[in-house]
This record gives structure tokens, C-alpha cells and sequence, in this order.
């Protein structure tokens, strides 16, 4: 069964190895082509993450850097990798294409310059998160202990990606902010969240929030982070599959998808250590919902919910 994700951090990793990594089949990859491929992963999102502690004025180097090599070797050493740019692309990719989607993980790295954000939707990203867990000039992250919301700046953000038909992805907002991109964002998405009330981690959604997010016809994609899923830190497939049911149960059966974060976590569940082994999780679901609803967790939910 074909599989989206919405959120790796494969680019993190070019970018770290200086270009000695391959993105064809370099093992360190969680996410690398070959894996994607056995996993029968058909669109992968490649996120722009800047560490937050990189010094400011080189944070804006460090994600052309990262886009560089998005295009040099994701895209232009693979020729099944085909780049999503516009939304009706993912209809548009051929048997044994794989499309590659670019998503922004904060907005540190365009400072207070929009056009650094217009470049960046030039050059194809299409799904924004304001914040990473720290804050910035747009809004506070979840790991940010005032906890404040939006700001001038964020609401300008906001409306950019609005305008352009763009995601904006509340996964590490601050739970202020979230409700404040709640009120003025149209697309809003969880590229990789779970839900609170069975991990109490910051960075997972309360009940309140998910049921938000369903009501805006938004979407969340569940992360495999084990920290994320169990508050020991580890973590099988059935504790993931716990948190479908839940936001399933909260009305959001048409609006769960996937966003492992691979290559961006350390540790994995139990069989689902990279994207090989993506079936492993569609094949348990099967156990437990329809072939229809296993397609619509495992790419049809996001299809269906993609800006028009």
C-alpha cells in the first residue's frame, strides 16, 4: 500500500555530513531511496530544519544549504525522486516515481524578511511550521517556558501561506499559538503529533486541540517518536495504532495520516526502524480497520485534504 509522509529530517543529515552522505542508499538515512522504496513510501516530505542555537546570521545559508542538496542529490542523483511543487502533482506521478515534497521546520532562518519566505515558496516549499520548540520572531515554540502566541510577524506569515495555498503546521507551537493559527489559518496540519492524553509530552495535542484541528479540516499525522508515544520512551506498533484509535475516536477517521520523523529521532519503535519498514505498520492496521480506511491513513486522508 502506498504511504505519504510529512515529515523527515533527511536534509538535517546531508547537511550535517557536509554532502559525504548519499541520499541513494547511505545507511545512516532512516529515509534514504532504497528504503522508500521497499517501504512503498510513494511521497516523502523533506523538512528545512535549522538548529536553533546556529548563530543568526548563518541560519540562512545553513537552509539554502539544506535545499542545495535537496536538488543535487535527492532530486538530481535519483531520477525516481520527482519534486512536488505544485498540488496536483501527487496525481501526476508515474509507477516507480517517489515524489519529494520540501516542508519548512521554523521560520528562523528568513529572520524578519518575507522575501526570504517568497524564495523559499519559489524554490518549492509548501508546508510551513512557524516555530521549532524554541521561539522566534513569528511566535513561541512548545519548549518555550511564557508560552506566548503569534505575533505581528506570525499573523503575517500566516497570511502569506494562506494567500499562496500553503500548509502552516502547528506541530511545535506553543498551545497559545496554536490556537491563534486555529483562528487565521486556512490549511492548517500536524505534520507529526500525537495525542497528549495518552503521552503527556509537550509536544503532542490535547483533545481540545485535535478536535480543532478536525473541525478546520485539518489533518494530523502521527510521529514514531517513542518519547512522543509512550512516557517510557519506548514504544511497538500497537502503542502507535493506540493513538489512530484515539483520534479516530475523536472524530478524525478521514483526517490521520503519517509523519514518521525519521532521521530526525534516535530511537524507533519496535519494527518500524526506517522506511523499509513502513508495510509492518499498514499490515497491523489492517488487523484493526478497513483496507479503506488503512489507505486513507496511509495517503487518501491527505489527498483528500490538500488546498484545492
Amino acid at each position: 500500500m502506498n504511504v505519504i509522509d510529512l515529515h523527515c529530517d533527511a536534509l538535517m543529515k546531508l547537511y550535517d555530513s557536509k554532502g559525504k552522505l548519499k541520499y541513494g542508499d547511505s545507511p545512516e538515512l532512516d529515509t534514504n531511496k532504497r528504503r522508500l522504496q521497499e517501504g512503498d513510501v510513494k511521497v516523502q516530505a523533506f523538512a528545512i530544519f535549522i538548529d536553533p542555537w546556529m548563530k543568526s546570521e548563518e541560519k540562512w545559508q545553513a537552509a539554502l544549504d539544506q535545499v542545495h542538496y535537496f536538488y543535487t542529490d535527492v532530486l538530481g542523483n535519483n531520477p525516481e525522486m520527482k519534486q512536488i511543487k505544485a498540488w496536483e502533482d501527487f496525481d501526476h506521478l508515474k509507477d516507480g516515481e517517489i515524489g519529494a515534497m520540501l516542508t519548512l521546520e521554523g521560520v528562523d532562518a528568513i529572520g524578519n524578511d518575507m522575501n526570504k519566505l517568497s524564495i523559499l515558496y519559489q524554490l518549492g516549499v509548501r508546508s510551513v511550521g512557524l516555530t521549532w520548540n524554541n521561539a522566534n520572531l513569528a511566535a513561541d515554540g512548545a519548549g518555550e517556558l511564557r508560552g506566548a502566541g503569534l505575533t505581528t510577524f506570525g499573523l503575517e506569515i500566516v497570511a502569506f501561506l494562506n494567500k499562496h495555498k500553503m500548509l502552516t503546521d502547528v506541530s511545535h507551537l506553543s498551545e497559545k499559538a496554536f490556537w491563534d493559527v486555529i483562528e487565521c489559518a486556512e490549511y492548517p496540519i500536524a505534520s507529526h503529533s500525537n495525542a497528549r492524553v495518552l503521552c503527556n509530552h509537550v509536544r503532542n495535542l490535547w483533545d481540545d486541540q485535535i478536535k480543532a484541528m478536525f473541525a478546520k479540516n485539518g489533518l494530523i499525522h502521527v510521529v514514531f517518536c517513542p518519547p512522543f508515544i509512550n512516557e517510557s520512551g519506548k514504544a511497538t506498533i500497537s502503542d502507535l495504532i493506540k493513538h489512530i484509535d484515539h483520534l479516530c475516536s475523536l472524530g478524525g477517521v478521514n483526517q490521520v495520516g503519517f509523519g514518521s520523523d525519521f532521521d530526525g529521532i534516535t530511537t524507533y519503535p519496535e519494527n518500524l526502524e526506517d522506511s523499509s519498514m513502513y508495510q509492518n505498520l499498514i499490515n497491523e492496521l489492517l488487523k484493526y480497520y478497513s483496507e479503506d480506511q488503512v489507505k486513507g491513513f496511509a495517503y487518501q486522508n491527505f489527498l483528500n485534504h490538500r488546498p484545492k
